[in-house]
Formats: C-alpha cells, structure tokens, sequence
C-alpha cells in the first residue's frame, strides 16, 4: 500500500502568502500563525506582549539593534489520538515564526527585561537616554 501525500500546486508557488491562510491552502486550522504583538509606551520605556503558543523559552530568540526589535522561535505542535494500545493518529507541526519592528527611541539592550509565561512572551524595552529624534537645523 503506498503513502498519501497532500499535494497543494499554489502552496508550492506561494507558500508564505498562503501560510497565513490555513482555511485556503488545506494546512490544519491549528497551525501556528504569525507572532502577535502589542506595544504600549510610557516616559521611560516600552512593554511588547508577544503571543507565541507552542515555544519553549530555549527557543524564543530575542535582538535589539538600536530602535529594532527582533523575535523568532521555533515552534513545535503535537496532537495523538489513540486507541486503546494502537495510534489512529499522530499530528505534528515543527516550524519557526518571526516577528520584527521598529520603534521611535533607540533601546537600552542591556537593562531589557524578558519573560515566558503560558507561551505569552513580555518584554520590557527601556529607552536609551539621550537617544531618540533629534531636530536638525539647516543652514
């Protein structure tokens, strides 16, 4: 008996743009999407809540380079359905998902702050002082 495969022609040629549509390109609905954030500022720093189901913290990788952040993980899903002593069925999803941005201040990378909990990744990003826009006269 030989192995069945899905095969998907317009995933084949478009694979990021149809990624992000699992409904339209067959992928299981479950697939992890896009890094999610949200970012708020105050006087002194600020906070991005990153949601990353599935990744362990040994697998999240966090840069700043000046006023750009960066996130990427590796992303790993597994769902086993058994019955009694036998696999009916075994899903698995290994991928990595990425996330970058820019903000208006540049960021202090020493004193930034990083924690995981329940796949919610929170960052603390203080600003560098002395740093951010700075108004040009011309002459």
């Amino acid at each position: 008996m030989s192995a069945l495969t899905r095969y998907d022609p317009f995933e084949q040629f478009f694979p990021d743009m149809f990624r992000r549509f699992p409904r339209l390109s067959g992928f299981d609905k479950d697939m992890p999407a896009d890094i999610r954030i949200d970012v708020t500022e105050n006087d002194k720093d600020y906070s991005v809540r990153a949601e990353i189901p599935g990744a362990k913290k040994e697998d999240i990788q966090v840069s700043v380079d000046g006023n750009f952040v960066s996130i990427s993980a590796e992303v790993r899903k597994e769902k086993e359905e058994k019955s009694g002593g036998r696999t009916l069925l075994k899903e698995t999803y290994v991928g990595s998902a990425s996330r970058g941005f820019s903000l208006a201040h540049e960021i202090d990378d020493k004193a930034v702050v990083a924690k995981l909990e329940d796949g919610i990744l929170k960052l603390t990003l203080p600003k560098r002082e002395g740093g951010g826009r700075r108004r040009i006269s011309i002459t």
